[in-house]
C-alpha cells in the first residue's frame, strides 16, 4: 500500500508561480507510475501530468503543456509539479496518484491518491 500526501497549494496572482509536493510512504516509490490530476466545482478530474518510475517519460495535456513541469525525485520518495503563468483556470483541487501500471493517463488506471492541496489563482 501507498500513501500520498500533497502539499505547497494555496493562493496566487494570475501568472505567479507554485511547487506543489506530494510525499509518498509505504511500498517502494521508485517503481511506480506517478501523475498529478486536478478538479475544479461542477468539473470532472483532469488529467495534468505524469511522469514514469524512471522519471524519463513524461506527458502533459495541451490546456498545462510548457507551463507546468512534472518531476520526481526516488531518493526522497517525493513527486513535484511545477506550475509556471498560473492563470485562473488553473484553480482546483490539485491530487498527486500512484499506479504500479505503465504511463497513465486516465484516473481510473491509477490505484492510489492523496487527499488534494487547493490552488487558487486570483485575477
Amino acid at each position: 500500500q501507498v500513501q500520498l500526501v500533497e502539499s505547497g497549494g494555496g493562493l496566487v496572482q494570475n501568472g505567479g508561480s507554485l511547487r506543489l509536493s506530494c510525499a509518498a510512504s509505504g511500498r517502494t516509490f521508485s517503481r511506480y507510475t506517478m501523475g498529478w490530476f486536478r478538479q475544479a466545482p461542477g468539473k470532472e478530474r483532469e488529467f495534468v501530468a505524469t511522469i514514469s518510475w524512471s522519471g524519463g517519460i513524461t506527458h502533459y495535456p495541451d490546456s498545462v503543456k510548457g507551463r507546468f513541469t512534472i518531476s520526481r525525485d526516488n531518493a526522497k520518495n517525493t513527486l513535484y509539479l511545477q506550475m509556471n503563468s498560473l492563470k485562473p483556470e488553473d484553480t482546483a483541487v490539485y491530487y498527486c496518484a500512484a499506479t504500479a501500471r505503465d504511463i497513465a493517463i486516465l484516473p481510473r488506471f491509477y490505484n492510489y491518491w492523496g487527499q488534494g492541496t487547493q490552488v487558487t489563482v486570483s485575477s
